[in-house]
């Protein structure tokens, strides 16, 4: 086979890889700081998504969403911390699931009335289009954006969990929650910054992945099986395990269309049911770092 197939496919990889762990990253994040799995993660991203393609179409301006995308379904996942999660708290684990699974349907709807049922594109920065040639063969320049950037905000995110103050505080309540509110850390606070933080970065992730594909209301619903079997197979709470279970998710997404067309998915989540059975923390076990 053509070494520049198997180069391409490696890198459609990476860029699924960087896509994925931005949703995966945030889940693994609310997990590990509220011991919530956020079902309605997927739509917070089909909102950056559909946010994106709104101030795209009315400013013309890619970069902007950058930045209004995250922020906007940030404050959404600190409002739904505050007023409804917080209010489930303590009680058994079914509420926060039955909670988050109906937010996902009430945005989604919500998404709907606002934008209707149409597929929307997305225009990248002008910047960001064509192709660069690697070995001879032209690749998008975007999908290349897309991997950098990534991994920039995965570098960006363990260092704040390593090197801040606040990491530290994060990482302190999400290990032992009752001993840090003892110290007289505002757990409370904690939880609701990295609500938002989590869903933040799934607005990220819609801003940089809606160029590379066609928004739609059905997006939400398949990246967010994509995250669980990331957050799976690199352990929940441990933002290190998302990008790595990112990578291998990536990757055998990418090579299962190349050599298994329509099945691909069948590799990802044989792979999860064999680390659930043989180590069910994961493979990096229970960490915010």
């Amino acid at each position: 086979m053509d070494p520049w197939i198997l180069l391409h496919y490696c890198l459609n990889g990476l860029a699924h890889t960087t896509c994925v762990f931005l949703l995966a990253s945030g889940l693994s994040l609310i997990y590990g700081m509220s011991r919530v799995l956020n079902l309605a993660h997927g739509a917070l991203f089909m909102v950056g998504a559909y946010v994106t393609y709104e101030c795209v179409r009315q400013t013309g301006n890619f970069w902007l969403t950058l930045v209004l995308a995250p922020a906007l379904v940030g404050a959404i996942g600190l409002l739904v911390e505050r007023f409804l999660l917080r209010r489930v708290e303590g009680r058994v684990y079914s509420d926060n699931l039955l909670l988050t699974f109906g937010l996902l349907f009430v945005l989604s709807d919500l998404i709907r009335v606002v934008w209707g049922v149409q597929w929307r594109t997305v225009s990248e920065a002008d910047i960001l289009t064509g192709a660069v040639p690697i070995f001879g063969q032209a690749y998008p320049v975007y999908n290349l954006f897309h991997i950098g950037a990534g991994t920039i905000v995965f570098i960006g995110l363990t260092l704040f969990l390593r090197l801040t103050r606040w990491g530290q505080m994060i990482r302190a309540a999400a290990t032992e929650p009752d001993l840090a509110a003892g110290l007289g850390l505002p757990v409370p606070r904690l939880k609701s910054f990295v609500f938002g933080l989590g869903a933040s970065l799934a607005g990220l992730m819609g801003a940089l992945h809606g160029p590379l594909i066609n928004v739609n209301l059905s997006m939400g619903h398949r990246y967010l099986m994509d995250a669980i079997a990331v957050v799976v197979i690199g352990g929940l709470g441990n933002v290190t395990g998302a990008f790595v279970g990112a990578l291998i998710v990536g990757q055998l997404q990418a090579f299962g269309v190349l050599f298994v067309p329509f099945f691909e998915r069948i590799f990802i989540y044989g792979l999860m049911i064999i680390i659930l059975l043989i180590r069910p923390r994961g493979l990096m076990g229970q960490s915010m770092g």
